[in-house]
């Protein structure tokens, strides 16, 4: 399968193992949806078979992914029907994780409920700015949780020139909120904001001052999900 897929999914009836499939999803915009599912995606791919799947209408990662070119780590299918999702566990080609990027709007939440309709988890972005904690909790209170599917908020964007910030978010998170989260965290970096237009991942950035804590974020979040499923995936680091 090509890198970069502009056609539809293909399906078959050969599963080898379980693909395990990760819903990127926030009814919120702006949370970094984008970003977690390509530079997780690309963390992944350091180890596992990975696909990402874009399923937005605003098609964020298909331009990200077409930057890149033939330097994509994983395999990607943009564009895609929500339906098509429902069959992903019948994919001929074998993947560990199929990581898929959702729109971030109440008008398309059919689509957000399609995709949480087969997923086994989902990252749930989140940026600290008060406008986003109602969407946010939203999104868990009445889609993911009903599902009983296992979720975590994802800090983004943390900016570590308030020494504050990360703390008092967290502490919203354990104790106000009550919702399960990363332990990892992503940091606002130049870096990260620059990567889509100049077609960058970690797996393609080199690792340096300017580029370090971009690296080390995605893969400290990378190595926290994988260790959720180490049980059914044991042996494959």
């Amino acid at each position: 399968m090509d890198a970069l897929m502009s056609t539809e999914i293909v399906v078959g009836d050969d599963v080898r193992h379980r693909m395990q499939i990760i819903a990127v999803a926030n009814q919120k915009g702006g949370v970094g949806k984008t970003t977690v599912t390509m530079q997780l995606g690309a963390a992944l791919s350091r180890r596992y078979r990975v696909l990402v799947v874009d399923v937005d209408r605003q098609q964020s990662t298909v331009w990200w992914a077409e930057n890149l070119r033939d330097r994509l780590p994983f395999d990607f299918a943009g564009n895609q029907n929500p339906k098509v999702l429902t069959r992903l566990r019948e994919l001929q080609v074998d993947y560990d994780f199929v990581l898929v990027d959702t729109p971030g709007s109440l008008e398309d939440t059919p689509v957000l409920e399609t995709v949480l309709d087969v997923a086994d988890y989902v990252v749930v972005p989140l940026t600290p700015e008060p406008l986003a904690v109602e969407p946010t909790l939203r999104t868990i209170h009445r889609l993911i949780e009903p599902r009983h599917l296992r979720h975590s908020v994802l800090l983004n964007r943390i900016d570590a020139r308030i020494p504050s910030q990360l703390d008092t978010w967290q502490q919203l998170l354990d104790t106000t909120w009550g919702v399960p989260r990363f332990s990892a965290y992503l940091r606002q970096y130049k870096t990260q904001t620059d990567a889509p237009a100049l077609g960058e991942l970690v797996t393609t950035l080199r690792d340096n001052r300017r580029t370090t804590g971009t690296i080390a974020d995605v893969t400290r979040v990378g190595f926290e999900m994988t260790e959720q499923f180490a049980s059914s995936m044991s042996g494959r680091w």
